[in-house]
Order: structure tokens, then sequence, then C-alpha cells
């Protein structure tokens, strides 16, 4: 199994950015797919989630700002943020639903 995302930076308050995450190893069409941060002395929490067929699901502190979304012929998930906050920052990783195994994670900082 690998997982590599890609698509973090520095940007202001408000702003956008897309991640992305390329999967390999396994199965990708039939796997439910998730995100994942992590904020520095903060435990892991729970991004979102996007089901075989696309439905996605949101934790509260990002519902209305953040978009799962999936491309099975590329294997790959995206995260699109948007309105992002300065509590945004953190370390994003991908993983599967049901595992902990994840990528590297990308550094998304929020910050004028």
């Amino acid at each position: 199994v690998q997982l590599v995302e890609s698509g973090g930076g520095l940007v202001q308050p408000g702003g956008s950015l897309k991640l992305t995450c390329v999967a390999s190893g396994f199965v990708f069409n039939i796997t439910r797919m998730r995100w994942f941060r992590q904020a520095p002395g903060r435990r892991l929490e729970w991004v979102g989630s996007v089901s075989v067929a696309g439905a996605s699901y949101y934790s509260e502190a990002v519902r209305g700002r953040f978009d799962l979304s999936r491309d099975n012929a590329k294997n790959t998930v995206y995260l699109h943020m948007n309105s992002l906050k300065p509590e945004d920052t953190a370390v994003y990783y991908c993983s599967r639903v049901g595992d902990d195994y994840r990528g590297q994670g990308t550094q998304v900082t929020v910050s004028s």
C-alpha cells in the first residue's frame, strides 16, 4: 500500500487549497477513503471520508468549507479546502477507512 499526499502550502486566511492523495497497492475503486489532520501538539483529527460511490462526510469543524471527491480512474482522492482559517493549520494525511496506515502527509499553513 502506498499513499502520497501533495498540494499543501502557505495560504492566507479565507484562501483555498486542493490536496491530492494518490493511492496504489490495493483496489482503490472498492475502498472508502478518508482524510485526517494533525496540528502541532494536538491529537489526530478526522476531517472527512468519501464512499466508493463518492458520497462524502465531514467533521463539524470543516463541514460547509471542505469538499471531498475521488477519481477512481486515477486512484486519487481530493480534498478541496475553502474559507481556510488559521485553526486549519496542520499536516494532512489520507488513509483507507478502517486502516491506520497513512502517507507522509502534506503541510497546510494558514497565516497572514
